[in-house]
């Protein structure tokens, strides 16, 4: 019974470890079968989501939405801080069953919080080998765990940076057609090209970001209408724009961007282990298409209408958007349409104090931008 103990118990320190490893230090996405964090996480998710239902759809939905990911990250810590601490008790109850497992867990918690009240001891050589290991790895696990934070943190901040530049330039929620009407291709003295390098940086740290720290995918944005999905496929509707139906003096960069955009989509889609589905609705109805060429041509900038524009860009919309509905579908996120008919003022022309944007409405809605003038 002593050495059947002690082995569940060295099992689940082991298995602890491997996973708190894995997720905090290991700088790769895991491709073994079974991981508890990632069922913990797909599991966590589905039945936060199921509760989220129960609040009508509004602001107080998204916000307790939000509250998931930081609140798994702690309550996933303390998982595995009882998983180490029931782990070493088995085993210093399988060197001292006469101690009972009570109190074998107890000197466990002691032991590994660092506390070391010194009502309970270990009486054997082996046990006080194994009360200075377990102290070793609560010491370093606190450790890695306070180290872990900011650097989470600081991806989250980063990402988010780039999503609020994209406020002014492509609206809120971020729409590719707004972003081509307020930076015109030709006109911007290359500012849309700028930016579209700037995208392409940000897709590969999203990537990255997202594969080595997960669950940034259910950190929210600080506004409902954001998110880094709506921002990584509004990049990607703008470039496969720039390659297909609007004309841009530099092909070069739209090219790098959308292939950038494109690996960010599909490898987070296999992170979370979600199959590209097809999207409810059309984004972008051809009438609307036609709408916003009108537009662009009276912003200045030279289009291409004619039947083969339509279907490359057609069949570039085909590589991402069947990943961005089923990230979308997965996360809870709504993916914005590329030129929506509706249009409402940008998240800096409101505030708090202000239930109208007045005349800053005239700065966002504005192709040319002569209000700055």
């Amino acid at each position: 019974m002593s050495v059947a103990t002690g082995v569940a118990g060295l099992f689940l320190i082991g298995f602890v470890l491997a996973e708190a490893f894995e997720a905090l230090v290991l700088p790769r996405r895991v491709t073994r079968p079974f991981r508890f964090t990632r069922m913990y996480y797909r599991v966590g998710w589905r039945v936060w989501q199921a509760a989220a239902r129960l609040f009508p759809v509004s602001r107080r939905r998204h916000t307790f939405l939000s509250a998931f990911g930081p609140l798994s990250l702690f309550v996933l810590f303390a998982v595995w801080a009882v998983g180490l601490v029931s782990g070493f008790g088995l085993v210093q109850y399988a060197l001292t069953p006469e101690r009972g497992p009570i109190d074998s867990l107890y000197l466990s918690g002691t032991t590994f919080t660092t506390l070391g009240y010194g009502d309970v001891t270990p009486s054997t050589p082996a046990a006080r080998a194994l009360a200075v290991a377990e102290a070793a790895t609560g010491f370093g696990f606190f450790a890695v765990v306070v180290g872990y934070l900011p650097v989470l943190y600081q991806a989250f901040s980063r990402r988010e940076a780039f999503i609020a530049l994209l406020d002014a330039r492509a609206g809120s929620p971020p729409a590719a057609g707004r972003l081509l009407l307020r930076a015109p291709p030709g006109r911007d003295g290359g500012c849309l090209t700028g930016f579209l390098g700037e995208a392409e940086r940000w897709a590969a740290e999203v990537l990255e970001g997202h594969l080595s720290f997960p669950v940034l995918g259910y950190y929210r944005s600080q506004h409902d209408n954001q998110s880094w999905l709506a921002a990584l496929t509004c990049t990607l509707d703008a470039s496969a724009l720039l390659l297909t139906v609007v004309e841009a003096a530099d092909r070069i960069q739209p090219r790098l961007t959308f292939a950038m955009a494109r690996h960010a989509l599909v490898d987070l889609g296999l992170v979370v282990g979600r199959l590209p589905v097809a999207p409810d609705e059309d984004r972008f109805p051809a009438s609307r298409l036609t709408e916003l060429l009108a537009a662009l041509t009276a912003a200045g900038v030279t289009v291409r209408d004619d039947d083969k524009a339509r279907a490359r860009l057609a069949e570039l919309r085909g590589l991402y958007e069947p990943f961005a509905a089923g990230l979308a579908e997965f996360f809870g996120l709504v993916v914005p349409a590329v030129w929506p008919a509706d249009d409402h003022p940008d998240n800096w022309q409101t505030s708090a104090w202000m239930r109208r944007a007045g005349p800053l409405a005239a700065l966002g809605a504005d192709p040319a931008g002569e209000h700055f003038d």
